[in-house]
């Protein structure tokens, strides 16, 4: 079974970078569509990003376009969000999920799910 462990959150001032990390274990990302959402205090989770398991589909909230980008390492092992411009509206937790069918995890509905990591954008 998928296992994934969300890290590389904290605090940051507006207009810095993050790169959080999503790390596969038991087994590889093949096959899998991989992507990151987010919560913040007292608001739905949304969407920011997806990765199809090729790499080669991937979907950007606009919230985000322009400054967050989604990739995989050529071994499938971490999908990482490498986030830059960041404001405070960016502050919430990020999770990672999974799953085989792309369409679940671009509605952010995937099987497998990481702890998530706390993101805090100053001002």
């Amino acid at each position: 079974q998928l296992q994934l462990v969300d890290s590389g959150g904290g605090l940051v001032q507006a207009g810095g970078s993050l790169r959080l990390s999503c790390a596969a274990s038991e087994r590889t990302f093949s096959s899998y569509a991989v992507g990151w959402c987010r919560q913040a205090l007292e608001k739905e989770r949304e969407l920011v990003a997806v990765i199809s398991w090729s790499g080669t589909s991937r979907d950007d909230a606009d919230s985000v376009k322009g400054r967050f980008t989604i990739s995989m390492d050529d071994a499938k092992n971490t999908v990482w969000l490498q986030m830059n411009s960041l404001e405070p509206k960016d502050t919430a937790v990020y999770y990672c999920n999974a799953d085989q069918d792309f369409g679940m995890v671009l509605l952010g509905r995937g099987d497998y799910w990481g702890q998530g990591t706390q993101v805090t954008v100053s001002s």
